[in-house]
């Protein structure tokens, strides 16, 4: 996190002081550095250059619509996962003609949404959702472009909450299906086949299962190109990891090198059975872009010793930051400002009524009550996973660029959370 570094002592996001900002805009609060964001976003744009390719990003790990509107303007398409993100891509500026909508349960109003504004793209995961869009196109009189999410079976080595990939998961069609899933489509009045995609997984710091999955994906187009079933483009998905502190063996691959790597196996392939015709490549990475660009910022309110634990009670809680308690993430908290006292050991843990409401176990902090931390690489699936559990509202969002701090989402207040409610008259 490079744009997240001590200056005299005091963490820094860019060139502003936590410190400034909590007093400021108070606690728990996500703060993000647009410099780390786009220099992120870079690294997929560089390395695309001069090819036929679309990084589209994957905005459930952070939908902010300022974050939306920076990658928009870098020229980001964007992978949406239900109408309400569309909304959002609009909201925020973004081109609906760069969008895949991927999603195993896409409604027929969903479905109504995307052809009205003509997304670029459907990554279609069952039979049924093929003949429900093919009906709903057909009553709107258009044609809608997909693509099949296939699930290549490949094991993606990480967390089972995020792999994607398997036949155990929910995600995709069958590769065993997938030859006569794409027949069937293409007998479809009111749909265009258009490509293929994958997603095998998320947090993936070996690209090894990528690849796997990409010459996976090559074995069925050159199948249904022998069918005369065409593709325009091929989707990989995301999944790259990012350094959370914890990976004391490996490190996640750059994004220059895997991005290398499938580009010289694609060309390969086109040189050798397709005369070297390219084929449109699209990326649909999230946490890698937005990942290290954020911190929550969080106040100790008590230090409580106990028999067999010491507890750091902060003002941040597992509504805030769901990763832990959901998932067992590892994620860095370090303080805010740095202090030479001895350190003792902590499980941080927030206010709300769970046990399981912690956000690190056993950390050596020096801390007492008032001091700010910041729980480091919390830019993807903290805000997107919030929710109002125990009547909290969630945390102000804000980004900094360089000496400057934007206020991108307000904090909510109770009123807030119970507008939409009424009472029984």
């Amino acid at each position: 996190m490079s744009q997240f570094t001590y200056n005299n002592g005091v963490m820094h996001a860019e060139g502003v002081s936590l410190s400034a900002i909590a007093e400021q805009y108070g606690t728990p609060t996500y703060v993000y550095s647009k410099a780390q964001l786009l220099a992120n976003f870079d690294s997929y744009a560089d390395a695309c250059a001069g090819r036929d390719a679309l990084v589209c990003y994957a905005m459930k790990a952070n939908s902010n619509l300022a974050v939306l509107d920076l990658l928009a303007r870098r020229g980001a398409g964007f992978d949406i996962v239900s109408g309400g993100e569309l909304l959002r891509v609009l909201a925020a500026g973004g081109d609906p003609a760069k969008v895949i909508f991927s999603g195993v349960g896409k409604t027929v109003d969903e479905m109504r949404l995307a052809l009205t504004h003509g997304i670029l793209c459907f990554n279609v995961e069952s039979i049924p959702e093929l003949h429900r869009l093919n009906e709903v196109a057909a009553s709107m009189g258009k044609v809608a472009r997909v693509s099949l999410r296939v699930n290549p079976n490949v094991d993606a080595k990480t967390h089972p909450y995020i792999a994607t990939g398997l036949k155990a998961n929910k995600f995709g069609v069958a590769f065993d299906d997938a030859l006569d899933t794409y027949r069937a489509a293409a007998k479809l009045a009111n749909l265009e086949v258009a490509g293929i995609d994958c997603h095998i997984g998320s947090q993936l710091l070996d690209d090894a299962p990528l690849l796997e999955a990409l010459d996976r994906l090559i074995e069925l187009i050159d199948a249904l190109g022998a069918e005369g079933i065409h593709l325009h483009h091929l989707d990989l998905g995301g999944g790259l990891g990012i350094d959370y502190g914890d990976e004391e063996d490996s490190a996640p691959v750059p994004v220059g090198d895997y991005l290398g790597r499938v580009f010289k196996r694609i060309d390969g392939w086109r040189a050798e059975r397709h005369g070297g015709k390219p084929i449109k490549v699209i990326f649909e990475p999230g946490r890698s872009i937005v990942g290290n660009t954020g911190v929550l910022l969080t106040r100790v309110e008590f230090i409580k010793n106990g028999e067999e634990k010491n507890f750091c009670i902060v003002d941040a809680a597992m509504n805030d930051m769901a990763r832990p308690a959901l998932y067992q993430a590892w994620m860095d908290m370090q303080p805010v400002v740095q202090a030479d006292t001895g350190a003792a050991t902590y499980d941080v843990v927030g206010p709300v009524c769970e046990s399981g409401d912690w956000l690190a176990r056993d950390r050596a902090l020096s801390v007492q009550a008032g001091d700010l931390l910041a729980m480091k690489t919390a830019g993807a699936y903290g805000m997107t996973m919030a929710s109002n559990y125990n009547t909290r509202g969630r945390a102000a969002e804000l980004i900094v660029d360089g000496e400057q701090v934007h206020l991108v989402r307000r904090r909510e207040n109770p009123a807030d959370l119970f507008a939409l409610e009424s009472l029984i008259k």
